[in-house]
């Protein structure tokens, strides 16, 4: 009788290289309640804080990416124009009319390639701007 051998070649696995993905900004803040409040009011975002946590996590309702809120320190500048948070939206004009009456004034919208922008601040200064871009056709 033959008997057959199977062989099994277990060969080295091969290390994954994990790409970092961008899924959490941090903003540090003079009124954690205020920047909270300013973010769940106007953009959906849902705050969940750990009592032993001195940052709040605002989750979007929608996906992308979570705003870390932490108080910043005496010597933090806050509302610097080095970055901004760009919130897409199909429809800017329609955003504007609801964040004006929740008391939110956004400045004059702006024509780019297919697309349009409109920018304000948040409570500590840091711009902020709603845009079409993600949805013009390139």
């Amino acid at each position: 009788m033959m008997h057959s051998v199977l062989s099994f070649t277990v060969s080295s696995i091969k290390e994954e290289h994990m790409e970092p993905t961008l899924n959490r900004i941090m903003l540090y803040v003079r009124d954690v309640l205020a920047t909270c409040s300013f973010y769940e009011q106007h953009f959906g975002f849902v705050s969940e804080k750990h009592a032993d946590d001195r940052v709040t996590e605002l989750r979007p309702a929608n996906g992308g990416a979570i705003l870390m809120v932490h108080a910043a320190g005496k010597s933090v500048k806050t509302g610097q124009v080095t970055v901004k948070l760009v919130f897409d939206t199909r429809d800017v004009e329609g955003f504007k009319e609801k964040c004006m009456a929740q008391g939110l004034k956004f400045g004059a919208t702006h024509k780019a390639d297919g697309y349009s922008f409109a920018n304000a601040k948040d409570p500590d200064g840091n711009t902020i701007s709603i845009s079409s871009r993600a949805f013009a056709c390139r």
